[in-house]
């Protein structure tokens, strides 16, 4: 047997464990799907949270409830960050008490294309958002990939519009063109890290004009699109934030779902 077969994982499981590993598996695909964003990673966390026990801290303290030891509760911040605790019996901050926190810190990153706060224009009759990159991206991997929309709005009012385009089987989906195999010869020519440059991210979201336009007919037809679904000003992009990423279910690799 080679050392590339001995050193393969799948071999120090059973029949009985490999199930396990894909019973937890789904689990996690599922997680990858909802958690698009850090705020929907943040939600999905405290719905799993909640299935096992844990209460809001604040719901705690505005009932002025008493926390003892075995309590699991949850402090949300801002839907960007969470923290979970597991009362135990020993004081924290006793200078006699040597146990003190066991922490675990776990980090939460999402890769994503980010609208800029007024992103939304017209170019050669086609609506786009402009946009600029989180993270360590490969830009070539996001053109003429099928995306969608996540974020959430906070109007005048209020009011908050949680939106999501693009995951339902009755959605459009959003894209970033691509250049024609027979016109990217010079793109062709150029390194993997140039050949899709970053101000080049713009979401492409409409081709329609609206009837009775003559200046960004294409734009305004979009506006009013967002307008009839989620009641959305373009101001309203002012206090938003809204995140492009891949559209679609995370989904098992390999004809044996072994990765």
């Amino acid at each position: 047997m080679s050392n590339e077969i001995k050193n393969n994982a799948w071999l120090k499981y059973s029949g009985a464990e490999r199930e396990k590993i894909f019973d937890f598996c789904e689990g996690y695909k599922n997680y990858l799907s909802v958690g698009k964003t850090e705020r929907e990673c943040i939600h999905e966390a405290i719905r799993l949270a909640e299935e096992k026990g844990y209460r809001n801290l604040a719901d705690i303290i505005k009932n002025n409830e008493e926390i003892k030891a075995g309590d699991k509760v949850y402090a949300n911040n801002k839907d960007k960050t969470l923290a979970l605790y597991l009362i135990g019996k020993d004081p924290i901050g006793n200078d006699s008490i040597e146990n003190g926190m066991r922490i675990i810190g776990s980090h939460v990153d999402s890769p994503r294309i980010d609208l800029k706060q007024n992103p939304l224009y017209e170019d050669g009759n086609l609506a786009l958002m402009d946009t600029h990159y989180y993270g360590g991206v490969k830009k070539y991997q996001w053109v003429t990939l099928p995306l969608a929309l996540h974020g959430v709005v906070v109007k005048k009012d209020g009011t908050k519009i949680n939106v999501v385009i693009g995951e339902d089987d009755n959605d459009p989906v959003l894209g970033i063109s691509d250049l024609l195999v027979h016109l990217s010869g010079e793109q062709l020519q150029k390194k993997a890290n140039e050949g899709i440059a970053g101000e080049d991210l713009n979401v492409l979201v409409g081709n329609i004009p609206l009837e009775g336009k003559e200046k960004d007919a294409v734009k305004e037809n979009i506006l009013v699109l967002l307008k009839d679904k989620y009641d959305f000003e373009e101001e309203d992009f002012i206090s938003a934030e809204f995140e492009v990423v891949p559209a679609g279910k995370a989904r098992d690799l390999g004809l044996d779902k072994s990765m």
